[in-house]
Parts: structure tokens; C-alpha cells; sequence
């Protein structure tokens, strides 16, 4: 009887779960898409990256499609500073504070409200080296095949200003320009960091 009752348990556990590895894995997926788009499009506009298609941008077009329903009407009440695009930034965030606050009421709410505020902050800056790692390897993958086309420009004027510091730093290896694997390495040492930090959060919440 006891080894069919943990059965029991362990099967119904397993049925509580699923629904929340499924709507985990949507927001996963629709957060990463809407606020990684947020958080492109107030980089390329600090970067002074024209966003149109005619002046060369091949996914302006989709990155105003799919920010502007958010980004507009936070522009109205939060104006850019400079070059910064405080609207993109904060719609990136208020995106991450809706996945977060989804997930920790499908956990039960097991740490105060303010904790959750902080972890999308924690999830955004996650989803920033999670972008800026996509990025970079796809720069280093199109620059070693030598190909020309926009989408290669467009990594170029992306990825070239985070290189520039490194580069003055570590020297060319046998020719091979080692910045990019440098950056990715810093990149996985942040993100190693930022798991850390939520670990103390959630510890100092709960």
C-alpha cells in the first residue's frame, strides 16, 4: 500500500506541475520575443541605427510591429533622455513584472510581493545578456564566413562597440581577433553573477 500511495503522490505532483511548465515555457516565449524586441529597439536607437527598411534595416519594420502597441503610449508619459529610449526600457521591464508576477502566482505566492519587482529586474538584465549572447555569436559565425548581406551590417554596427574596448586590451592571436570570444566569456561570467544575486534575493524575501 505505501509504494502505490507515493506513486499516487508523485503522479499528482507531476499533474500540478504541467500547467505551470506550460504557461512558463508561453511566457518564456512570448516575454523573450516582446521584451528582447523592447530592449533591441532602444539599443539601436542609442546606437543612432536608422530603423527602416529603406535605410538598410531588415528587422526595424518587425521591431516596431512589435513594440509599438507598448512602447508609444509609455513615450507619452516617459520622453526619451539623449539618446536613451527610457519607454523601450521600461516596457521591457513592465513585460518582465507581468511574467514574473503569472509565475509566482501559479507558486502560490511563497515570498512577498516587492520580491517579484525585484526579479524582473533580475529577468531583465538576464534577457539582455541572453540577447547581446545571441548576438554576439551571430556576428562571430557570419564574420568568420566572410558574408555580406544587411542582416551582416546590421550585426556590425551592433556588436562592433561592445568589441572596441576589448580590443584595445587583447591583441590579435596568430590574426584571429579574440574579442568576440572574450565578450561571450564576460557574458557568461554576468550571467553566472545575476543567478547568484536572485538566489539571495529570493533567500532575503522569503
Amino acid at each position: 500500500m505505501m509504494p502505490r500511495r507515493f506513486g499516487l503522490v508523485r503522479a499528482q505532483a507531476r499533474a500540478l506541475k504541467m500547467p505551470y511548465q506550460i504557461v512558463s515555457l508561453v511566457l518564456d516565449f512570448a516575454v523573450g520575443l516582446a521584451g528582447g524586441a523592447c530592449l533591441l529597439r532602444l539599443y539601436m536607437q542609442q546606437q543612432r541605427i536608422p530603423m527602416s527598411a529603406r535605410a538598410g534595416n531588415p528587422i526595424g519594420p518587425f521591431l516596431f510591429a512589435v513594440t509599438d502597441w507598448i512602447v508609444l503610449p509609455l513615450r507619452r508619459v516617459l520622453p526619451g533622455l539623449a539618446a536613451f529610449d527610457l519607454a523601450s526600457l521600461l516596457a521591457a521591464w513592465l513585460l518582465s513584472l507581468v511574467q514574473c508576477s503569472v509565475l509566482w502566482l501559479f507558486q502560490g505566492m511563497p515570498y512577498g510581493y516587492p520580491a517579484v519587482a525585484v526579479l524582473a529586474v533580475v529577468a531583465l538584465i538576464r534577457l539582455m545578456i541572453s540577447g547581446l549572447t545571441l548576438i554576439v555569436l551571430l556576428f562571430a559565425l557570419v564574420s568568420w564566413v566572410q558574408a555580406q548581406s544587411p542582416v551582416v551590417d546590421l550585426l556590425d554596427r551592433l556588436v562592433v562597440p561592445l568589441l572596441v574596448p576589448i580590443r584595445r586590451q587583447v591583441s590579435l592571436v596568430g590574426g584571429v581577433d579574440l574579442s568576440p570570444v572574450v565578450l561571450l566569456l564576460l557574458l557568461q561570467v554576468a550571467s553566472l553573477l545575476l543567478n547568484a544575486a536572485q538566489g539571495a534575493v529570493l533567500m532575503a524575501m522569503a
